[in-house]
């Protein structure tokens, strides 16, 4: 797993209230261009976004869908982006001081990219991931007016 961490100065349950909202992916996913349509029920398990993954005219459309949730707690997702393949994603949320430790770990489970050795893999995954931890709190913050 490639992981990626930031302390946000929120409560859990508000950074969860962020990652609850399939809208606000498109805002702070790295990557992630366009959001089609999100499942009634969001993030129970099972349910999808329909994003569009890359800068447009040469963007990919797929779904991420939700493999597990604790709320308020953590969240698993498999994000898709077909031809490349899929992720796993886990984005853990643990009360720190006043704010928020979220870690977001990631490992490819399908396609081309599984060939690549994890120090490549890392070599991508880990500054694009700590720059949607990045833009994630940006996000928090806005809502809660801190």
């Amino acid at each position: 797993m490639i992981e990626a961490s930031r302390v946000i100065n929120a409560a859990p349950e508000a950074v969860f209230a962020v990652l609850a909202d399939g809208w606000s992916y498109a805002g702070w996913v790295v990557g992630s261009s366009h959001i089609r349509d999100v499942d009634e029920g969001w993030p129970a398990p099972g349910t999808r976004i329909h994003h569009s993954v890359g800068p447009w005219p040469l963007h990919i459309q797929d779904t991420s869908v939700v493999t597990a949730v604790e709320p308020g707690r953590s969240l698993s997702l498999e994000a898709r982006g077909w031809p490349l393949g899929s992720a796993a994603i886990r984005l853990t949320l643990e009360p720190h001081g006043g704010g928020t430790l979220i870690r977001m770990a990631e490992h490819i489970v399908r396609g081309p990219g599984r060939a690549l050795p994890v120090p490549v893999q890392a070599l991508i995954a880990k500054p694009r991931n700590a720059e949607a931890l990045a833009r994630l709190s940006d996000i928090v913050l806005g809502r809660s007016g801190a």
